[in-house]
């Protein structure tokens, strides 16, 4: 093997060794940047079209998040599980079954990208339907929507060839490329909105244009690398029927978990929708800010997994729990601190994004209502890092699927009419983060989580 092939495989970030909340942090930075960066595109749409369009315009774009996300996120989960498929074989320094893992990946991604390009397109008007859009809000929906799903395979396949470089051990090009990227779409969202007031159209054209920007950077990086074997070449991009099915199956319970989570926040925001354009507005400035604000912990979430696996990997079970345990406890104090930021300083944060008076009143009373669980929300995440770091990735899925989505619908159905003030929606959010952290808890507590990988094993070893 090369020299640089060594060196690379030596950037894989070693979290069984030195001090353990170190070690985290370490690998927390870079997906905290990544993140960061991806907010900007989030912000930069939501600055601009509060202040360059109207709250119409501006309901539409923060609107329509949790419909996008329906689709854009179930890729992006099947995405991470393509990573850990490369990854595993890096690790093993298997370099036949990486170079056909990477383009079995790529590949996918090509497939999702035309897949989701014609459901998105397809799905746009019965979701909006679905969701009781005001009319007035529904032309601008449509058309940002049309827009983002005809250029979603810039979404799925920055994606796709970020979690292959990650799996390589290459996490700085994924975070230069989008960080040009998020440059290029305030530019656009200046260009487009502020200066040619295109409105929702150029804000969302802003944003594939920027998208398909780091696409291109990052195909140039992957067909760049000097080792072959982890070389992007397009003549190798073929059907390997056995590496699909690693994949797909590999990204199954992550993407599912996405669009679940997004199917409740569907119909929290169709309950809103029903409050008219103002409540729209005000819910839509709330989650811009909840979204930035909780990177943190989002990123803690994200580690974690990568944190376990290894320890338990490494045998190193009283390390996997103190990392575990210490890391929960991090983030739900870290949490609760921006809670409290969140309860007291919420009128100064929502008139960032917007200056209508009844729409922020609105982003108050939701602040108000959620903020102070926000230790709930961290620690449902985080709980759900650790299962699927210890291969239990079903039990967050399913979880999720019981409490975020089906109890949620459920309840907001029912409350909204025995109740039917803005504050019972607001009321969806603490009360099935409560009842996630139950179930969590009781796992992490009562069932010997440190030693699946080699109950696992010893399954497979007796039916052999």
């Amino acid at each position: 093997m090369h020299n640089k092939s060594k060196h690379l495989f030596n950037t894989m970030i070693d979290l069984t060794e030195g001090p353990i909340l170190k070690g985290i942090s370490i690998f927390c930075i870079p997906l905290l940047l990544g993140q960061i960066m991806q907010q900007l595109y989030n912000l930069a749409d939501a600055y601009v079209i509060g202040h360059f369009g109207s709250i119409s315009e501006f309901a539409a774009v923060s609107s329509t998040g949790s419909l996008s996300f329906f689709v854009i996120g179930f890729f992006a989960g099947m995405s991470v599980g393509g990573g850990v498929i490369i990854s595993k074989y890096f690790g093993a320094k298997d370099e036949k079954n990486v170079e056909r893992a990477i383009h079995t990946n790529f590949l996918f991604g090509i497939i999702a990208s035309v897949a989701g390009t014609i459901v998105g397109e397809i799905i746009i008007s019965w979701l909006l339907r679905l969701m009781d859009t005001p009319d007035t809000v529904i032309p601008y929906s449509t058309l940002y929507l049309q827009i983002i799903f005809g250029g979603i395979s810039m979404n799925v396949m920055y994606n796709i060839c970020m979690a292959i470089m990650r799996a390589l051990g290459d996490s700085v090009s994924p975070l230069i490329f989008l960080g040009v990227s998020s440059i290029l779409n305030i530019a656009l969202d200046f260009l487009f909105v502020g200066l040619f007031g295109m409105g929702v159209a150029g804000a969302a054209a802003a944003t594939v244009l920027s998208q398909a920007v780091s696409v291109v950077l990052c195909i140039l990086r992957m067909t760049a690398y000097k080792d072959d074997y982890m070389k992007l070449r397009f003549k190798s991009i073929k059907w390997h029927g056995s590496m699909m099915k690693e994949v797909v199956l590999q990204g199954i319970p992550t993407g599912i978990q996405n669009s679940v989570i997004s199917i409740g926040n569907m119909t929290i925001q169709k309950n809103v929708n029903d409050f008219g354009d103002a409540a729209m507005a005000g819910m839509g400035a709330y989650h811009k800010i909840e979204g930035f604000v909780f990177l943190p912990i989002n990123c803690l979430s994200m580690a974690l997994p990568t944190f376990v696996s290894q320890n338990l990997g490494a045998r190193k079970y009283d390390r996997a729990k103190r990392g575990a345990t210490g890391s929960l406890i991090l983030g739900m104090a870290f949490s609760e601190l921006i809670g409290f930021v969140m309860f007291w300083g919420s009128h100064p944060l929502l008139k960032f994004f917007i200056s209508d008076e009844t729409s922020i009143e609105y982003g108050m009373i939701h602040a108000r209502v959620t903020s102070l669980f926000f230790l709930l929300l961290a620690f449902s995440h985080c709980a759900a890092g650790v299962m699927r770091g210890c291969g239990k990735s079903v039990v967050p899925m399913v979880t999720m699927l019981a409490f975020w989505c089906i109890f949620r619908v459920t309840y907001v159905t029912v409350a909204i009419r025995l109740f039917p003030v803005f504050q019972t929606i607001s009321w969806a959010y603490p009360i099935t983060w409560s009842l996630s952290s139950i179930v969590f808890i009781l796992f992490l507590l009562f069932s010997d989580w440190t030693h699946s990988f080699e109950k696992s094993e010893n399954k497979i070893g007796s039916k052999a």
